[in-house]
């Protein structure tokens, strides 16, 4: 899985890239990350990238013709043909982890982060296919969110997680907040670990968790009750939990 990052702050992803997950699957050629600024296509001495709006307004807007060349560069350079192409903008559709599942059934992936005000819609209109917001909220850019969608997207390619079961399991599969999980001690601060997860029966440890994340997703997003399959039995559970 390739990541190209259109952005005029690069050395924000420093840390992120170099620890941990991430840096692991980078160092086994299971991903690629290439950082590249915006700013080196501005096409002046003072690298600036942005001016005021047509039609007044606060705030400054950046320009079409470095982000489109900055495009341009990425496309001729790593010879890509019909990239999914992401804006991380607070007008796109929320990031959840069924985008995070189709994005990674690609090989390369644009994404292009925003800053001021936002970018001239001429340079978006030519060169975005999607266009993605990690919540209702405004930040300073789009750095924050291309990170996100980079380490969502990532521990989905095959090898880059070390328990290849953990992207099966974990929360939002199956419209499904993961259950409560417990390690050593047995015992902490007069609480002890159910006794079923310590049973060694693993059919009751696995009834045990699915309604566990049945009662956890009624307590806490409702919402996803609506896509997810649930039996009957399911459903009558969820609804002793979702109003309280």
């Amino acid at each position: 899985m390739n990541f190209y990052v259109m952005t005029l702050f690069p050395e924000q992803f420093d840390a992120v890239l170099s620890s941990s997950i991430l840096k692991r699957a980078i160092e086994k050629g299971l991903i690629k990350v290439e950082l590249i600024d915006i700013r080196d296509f501005s096409g002046n001495k003072h690298n600036k990238v942005d001016d005021y709006t047509y039609g007044g307004g606060a705030g400054m807007l950046m320009a079409a013709p470095p982000v489109y060349n900055c495009y341009l560069y990425i496309i001729e350079k790593y010879g890509l043909k019909n990239p999914r192409t992401v804006y991380l903008t607070p007008q796109g559709s929320v990031f959840d982890q069924k985008k995070a599942k189709d994005l990674a059934l690609g090989q390369d992936i644009i994404l292009l982060c925003g800053h001021y005000e936002g970018i001239d819609e001429r340079v978006l209109t030519r060169i975005v296919t999607d266009y993605i917001s990690i919540g209702d909220f405004v930040l300073t850019g789009g750095e924050l969110p291309a990170m996100t969608v980079i380490d969502a997207v990532s521990r989905l390619v095959p090898g880059v997680l070390s328990n290849e079961t953990s992207a099966d399991t974990e929360s939002f599969n199956g419209n499904l907040l993961e259950y409560p999980q417990y390690t050593r001690p047995e015992e902490f601060m007069g609480e002890k670990v159910p006794e079923v997860l310590l049973s060694g029966h693993h059919a009751n440890i696995e009834k045990w968790r699915r309604e566990q994340s049945v009662i956890r997703t009624a307590q806490r997003r409702p919402d996803l009750l609506e896509k997810a399959e649930l039996t009957e039995k399911e459903l009558e559970l969820a609804g002793k939990y979702i109003s309280r």
